[in-house]
């Protein structure tokens, strides 16, 4: 009998070590980094801070996943709102919210 599990354990999600850097270099060029670079930036300290208290790396690897995902995006998003399509059928989060209350 073999040791070894018989299926492959899940590897987390890790970032090459350059991806932050080159993710804030993304979101300087974009024409929203009025908004995202700030918002990255405090993403960012804030992940950091936690992880000196944990010793993980999780929430660092959280921040740029979802930046990532944020900035791949951001043309299908641009393209949807220049579309002129009608977006009122959406339920809104503000509308969600008010009716839990």
């Amino acid at each position: 009998m073999s040791a070894q599990p018989d299926h492959a354990p899940v590897t987390p999600y890790a970032p090459a070590p350059g991806a932050p850097a080159e993710l804030l270099d993304q979101l300087r060029a974009d024409r929203r980094a009025d908004r995202w670079v700030p918002a990255f930036e405090q993403e960012w300290a804030a992940a950091l801070e936690e992880s000196r208290r944990t010793f993980s790396l999780a929430g660092l690897y959280d921040v740029v996943q979802v930046w990532q995902a944020r900035v791949a995006s951001a043309p299908a998003v641009d393209a949807f709102l220049a579309s002129g399509r009608d977006d009122s059928a959406f339920v809104g989060l503000e509308e969600i919210r008010g009716r839990r209350r």
